[in-house]
């Protein structure tokens, strides 16, 4: 009897500490028939089998140790899959083109965090989403995947901080703030220090503050990333407005943003804004969006977007989508869809049908 309650106790034991770690594998794959088509001089179209046209794919690892006291520790490893040739996505290194690889093997670079969390807030160091990106996918009914994602995205001057930085260390607000919540994040690019102009290269910073409460989300975001000047590239800043409000029968979302380069002889302004909706129906989803970006260089290149899409779900984790977009471009802008080209000051269309399945 004494060694049957022995047993008992041991095994009760272990129960418990296994509750208080835990390990998860998750993932997405998704795929999708692409074309895209341009108009004008020069321009192509292409066809593809391609990726991420829903949710971008990935393979990740995540898992988390309570520690006592209201206090945790949590690992996050994610890496982007192009699943339609079974190659690893790209990553950066240290914030700049220099550090640029993958397109090979197996590279984290969604995200590769860890993190010490308790009431108070969590501190989060590792490669990690940019607290500007987030308003960018967020407040985009495409959620910034396929050839509806918004043009604030496509377009944009926010470079190569523009949705996730490397060698970052973030904060994030407690969730028991009454619908209040908040990112602060410092990233560095690592460079030697030698009095060059390039040493502080891929060096930023960006905040995050918003309010979630029912039916209505809104936040705002801004971020510096530093680079020496040249003519096409310096000091980056970014900063964008978002919101969605809920009505039931469909969630609108809307956005604003501006980005700056401050190049040399003259600095590159850049504003953005999106309009769209979520509208469900059934066991699916209608999405559409209209989006525009246009910048003070020589010209005033614009680009505007109209995306509608629809999505069936067959189950919580399996969905099939389609999407539709074209987009028009004036003052020598030449933003085209799906790999295509298109002539300066010409149209594009492009179009998705896909399968997504998450795990």
């Amino acid at each position: 009897m004494k060694k049957s309650l022995v047993a008992l106790a041991i095994l009760a034991a272990a129960g418990v500490a296994s509750a208080q770690s835990s390990v998860t594998l998750f993932g997405v794959v998704d795929a999708a028939y692409q074309h895209g088509s341009g108009s004008g001089v020069g321009s192509s179209s292409k066809s593809q089998l391609g990726n991420s046209g829903y949710n971008s794919s990935r393979l990740g690892f995540r898992g988390t140790e309570d520690l006592g006291g209201g206090m945790s520790a949590s690992f996050w490893l994610e890496a982007g899959l192009n699943n339609d040739n079974g190659s690893g996505a790209n990553t950066s290194t240290n914030n700049q083109t220099t550090g640029a690889t993958g397109g090979g093997g197996l590279t984290f670079n969604r995200r590769s965090t860890v993190s010490l969390a308790s009431g108070l807030g969590e501190l989060r160091l590792g490669r990690d989403y940019t607290p500007q990106f987030w308003n960018q996918t967020v407040f985009d009914p495409f959620g910034t995947n396929g050839v509806g994602t918004t043009q604030t995205l496509s377009s944009g001057l926010g470079g190569t901080t523009a949705v996730r930085a490397s060698n970052s260390v973030g904060y994030f607000l407690p969730g028991n703030l009454g619908g209040f919540y908040g990112q602060f994040q410092a990233y560095m690019g690592e460079n030697n220090k030698t009095g060059v102009a390039t040493e502080k290269d891929g060096n930023g910073s960006a905040i995050r503050l918003g309010y979630a409460n029912g039916p209505v989300n809104v936040a705002m975001a801004t971020s510096s990333t530093k680079f020496a000047q040249t003519a096409t590239t310096g000091k980056t800043r970014s900063t964008n407005l978002g919101g969605s409000f809920d009505f039931g029968v469909a969630q609108a979302m809307a956005l604003v943003t501006r980005d700056k380069v401050d190049s040399t002889p003259t600095s590159v302004t850049g504003k953005g804004a999106l309009i769209g909706a979520l509208v469900p129906m059934g066991a699916g989803q209608i999405r559409v969006a209209y989006s525009t970006y246009k910048t003070d260089a020589a010209g005033t290149p614009k680009s505007k977007k109209w995306a509608l899409g629809y999505v069936h779900n067959l189950s919580k984790r399996t969905a099939l989508y389609t999407t539709f977009a074209r987009v028009t471009n004036s003052g020598g802008a030449a933003q085209a869809l799906n790999g295509a080209v298109t002539a300066a000051n010409a149209r594009s269309t492009g179009y998705d049908f896909g399968i997504k399945h998450s795990f």
